[in-house]
C-alpha cells in the first residue's frame, strides 16, 4: 500500500521506517498507527528484510507523543477501545515480530513515542534525545504499554519515578538506567544503528525469531519451557544445519 505518514527505505537486508510528520513532531495519530501496522505486516512477510529500524524524521523528535486532539473528548468506553486497538494493532505487534525492530530515537520520545520505542527490541538514542511519560500531567496514565514495559527495562522504582513525576530524562541518563542501549551524536545515530542491523542480519533469521519469542516470555512461567522447546525445534531446521556445517568447515554460514 502507499503511505502518507511514513517512509520505507529498503537497504540490503535492513528496512528503515521513518515516521514522517515533522510538522507535529511525528506525533502518533490513528492514521500513522494504521500505516505502521501495515508496513510491519509487509516487512514481516518479506524474506529479504531481516532487520527493521524505526525512527522519526528530522533531528528534533522520534515521536513526541500521541496526537491528543484525536481523543480529547473521549469517554471511558472510547478511551479503552483506543488503548486496546493500539496494543493489538501496533505495540504488541512490534514486540512479537519475527524479526528484530531497532528504535533509533532521535530527539523527543514522549508518551506514546517512548512506548513505541520500548516495544522495539533494541533502542539506540541520539545525544539530544529526551525521554519521558508525561501522561499524569494530563490526568491520565500511559495507555500503550508504558506501565508494563518500563518496569521491565529500568526496574519498578525508576519506572515509578518517571511515571509519577512525568519528568523527561536525557539520553545519558536513559543509558545509565538501561532504557537505551547506546547513545551517539545525532549525525551518527542512523549509521550506528544500521551497523548493528548489519551484524544482526548476518545471523540465522530462524534462530533470531525463536529468540525473540523466548525472550518475550522470560518473565513468565512459560519462559524456560519455551526456550527448551525452541532449542530443540531449531535442530530440525535448515539454519542449524548450515550454521553447524559452516562452523565445522571453518567458513562463514550462508543463512
Amino acid at each position: 500500500m502507499s503511505y502518507e505518514n511514513i517512509l520505507l527505505d529498503k537497504q540490503d537486508n535492513t528496512t528503515v521506517i521513518t515516521i514522517n510528520r515533522p510538522e507535529s513532531l511525528n506525533a502518533l495519530n490513528a492514521q500513522t498507527i494504521k500505516e505502521l501496522s501495515s508496513a510491519l505486516d509487509e516487512l514481516n512477510a518479506d524474506t529479504s528484510c531481516r532487520v527493521i529500524i524505526l525512527t522519526g524524521s528530522g533531528e528534533k523528535s522520534f515521536v513526541a507523543g500521541a496526537d491528543i486532539k484525536e481523543f480529547s473528548d473521549f469517554g471511558q468506553e472510547k478511551a479503552e477501545e483506543l488503548a486496546r486497538n493500539g496494543h493489538n494493532t501496533l505495540f504488541n505487534k512490534i514486540e512479537n515480530m519475527t524479526k528484530p525492530v531497532i528504535a533509533a530515537v532521535n530527539g523527543f520520545a514522549l508518551g506514546g513515542g517512548l512506548e513505541l520505542a520500548m516495544a522495539c527490541h533494541i533502542r539506540y538514542a541520539s545525544e539530544n534525545a529526551r525521554l519521558g511519560l508525561p501522561e499524569v500531567t494530563l490526568g491520565l496514565i500511559p495507555g500503550y504499554g508504558g506501565t508494563q514495559r518500563l518496569p521491565k527495562l529500568v526496574g519498578k522504582g525508576m519506572a515509578n519515578e518517571m511515571i509519577f513525576s512525568a519528568k523527561m530524562i536525557p539520553a545519558a541518563k536513559a543509558k545509565e538506567i538501561g532504557l537505551v542501549n547506546e547513545v551517539y551524536p545525532i549525525e551518527e545515530l542512523l549509521t550506528k544503528t544500521k551497523e548493528l542491523a548489519d551484524v544482526i542480519a548476518r545471523n540465522s533469521p530462524m534462530a533470531i525469531s525463536k529468540a525473540i519469542h523466548a525472550v518475550n516470555l522470560s518473565d513468565t512461567d512459560q519462559g524456560f519451557e519455551t526456550e527448551i522447546r525452541s532449542f530443540g525445534e531449531l535442530f530440525d531446521l535448515a539454519d542449524k544445519k548450515e550454521g553447524v556445517s559452516a562452523f565445522l568447515e571453518k567458513r562463514k554460514p550462508n543463512f
